[in-house]
Parts: structure tokens; sequence; C-alpha cells
């Protein structure tokens, strides 16, 4: 089969992506490269009607059944309403990538309805976690999934099925409002975030709490919160103790410690899929 890789947000060079395309020919894939892929405007893979058109041949490529992102950074909102997905839905395709690329996930299960991957990309992909690499291709190769970790102190037991949605948590801020943003109601929420102030992830989730959107879910896996900051006066709280102090009431189950986000085990995930999590005190099992 046939995959393809693009840029969606920020630039990348060739060399970044060489051992990506190694470990995805090693498992018998033909690896196609869009053709303006490391295009340059600024800080981005090119223009926005570059990266449109990036995306949209990889959505209406023939024969290809993954796009895998490049890597994440910031600039796929910027694009969202420039493509045209109906030939997605004609020819589907797995999306790949995490992060910036939260706003994809989004925007697929939402108004298009299809399901997508929540994991690593080209960038610095053998750098992850051995588990993490087979965990995309299992999913990629038509495998489920089912991990087990042990349970974090702050967790809430309980079980629950639901839909998989989320990611980025500040991507889901920004699209909040949006035509993008998914419909909570009876979802498993996933969030994940990277290099923001404390006083931020409090600000994020305290707006996700009065809106609504907290209240109407089913579960939450809270994973890698990394390269955290604060002020000189400190917030007080960790980002787990923020997420936590913001969902005590709700009565559904809530696991920290997910292995997935910007950590080395980002385990893959299927978005717009309905998964199953059990909360108990030894041990989490989430399974696809």
């Amino acid at each position: 089969d046939t995959i393809v890789i693009i840029a969606t947000a920020r630039k990348i060079l060739k060399e970044e992506i060489e051992k990506a395309v190694s470990i995805f020919s090693s498992w018998g894939l033909k690896v196609e490269l869009a053709a303006d892929l490391f295009e340059v405007e600024n800080q981005f893979a090119g223009s926005d009607d570059k990266r449109a058109q990036q995306l949209q041949w990889a959505i209406s490529h023939p024969s290809a059944k993954a796009i895998i992102c490049a890597r994440g950074g910031y600039g796929t909102m910027r694009i969202l309403d420039k493509v045209y997905f109906s030939s997605l839905t004609a020819s589907p395709k797995w999306i790949v990538g995490f992060s910036d690329i939260t706003a994809l996930h989004c925007h697929l299960v939402q108004l298009e309805h299809v399901a997508s991957i929540h994991g690593p990309m080209c960038l610095k992909l053998d750098e992850n976690s051995n588990e993490s690499i087979q965990s995309l291709q299992d999913i990629l190769f038509g495998k489920g999934i089912h991990y087990e970790f042990s349970s974090h102190p702050l967790n809430k037991n309980g079980e629950t099925e639901g839909e998989l949605v989320g990611g980025n948590l500040s991507l889901l801020y920004a699209l909040k409002g949006t035509q993008h943003f998914p419909d909570m109601a009876g979802k498993i929420l996933f969030i994940e975030d990277l290099d923001e102030q404390l006083y931020h992830i409090d600000r994020m989730m305290l707006s996700l709490k009065m809106s609504g959107v907290l209240s109407r879910l089913k579960g939450i896996m809270v994973g890698g919160f990394t390269e955290m900051k604060d002020n000189v006066i400190p917030f007080g709280k960790t980002a787990e103790e923020i997420i936590l102090e913001h969902t005590s009431s709700y009565l559904y189950p809530i696991c920290f410690g997910f292995p997935a986000g910007h950590i080395k085990d980002n385990r893959a995930m299927m978005m717009g899929v309905k998964g199953k999590l059990s909360v108990v005190n030894e041990k989490v099992v989430f399974s696809q």
C-alpha cells in the first residue's frame, strides 16, 4: 500500500523525515512525498494555500491508504476552511498525527464523521518508544489496541465506554465555539499539552467546565503535560492537579499518566472510534 507524507503546519527538512521513511518502508509500505513538502514561508511549511494544496492532494490521492503528517507546530487551523473533504469519505484514508493535528482530528470527527489516528508523526519517529511505533503499525495494519498501565494516585476509578475525541488542550480551547469543535456528549475525552503556563491550563479547563463540555463526558484520559511553565509567584498546583480540581464533581472515570502526547511513549489511538476505559486501583486498561 501507498502512504503519503504532508506538512500542514511547521516547516520540515528532508533529513528530519528520512528515518521515518525508512521505518515505513520496512513495514512494506510505499512512501510518497507531497510535492511541496519542504516549502518554507517563515515558520510554516509554505503558504496557507500551499499547505492546503498538500492536504487536498493527499485526501484526493487515488491509491494512498494513509496520510502521515510530518510534524506539528502551528498552522493546521489556518487551512481547515481551504480544503474539500468530500473525497475522503468516498475514498477513506487514515490521517495520522497529534499536537497541532488535533485541529484535523476534531474537524474529521465532527463534520466528516471519519475516524483518524492520534499518534506519532515523522519528526523524531525513531526516538519514540518501541511500543509507540508498534502501536501505529498495529492500527495502520488493521489491529485493535489494548493498553494496560499502572494507576496514577490522582485517578478516579470506574468503567466507561464511548467514542474517543480530543487531543491537544490548547487546540481544543482554540476551536471551541467553531463548527470544527466536536460534540462531546457521551464521549471519552483525551487531553495533552506541551510548553504551557500552568495558569493557561487552569483557564482552558475552566472554560471547558463553564461551557458545559466537561459535564457531558463519559470519561477523561489525561496524557503528557510536559514542560509546563510557572510564574515567579507559583500557581500552586501541577497541571494534573488543576485538571482534577475542575473535574472533581463528575462521576465518570478519569485516568492520569496515559501514555500519549509529547512524550517518547506516545501510543496511537483511533479518534472517532468507540473505546472502553477501565480505571481500577491497580491499573488502567484502554482498548479499541
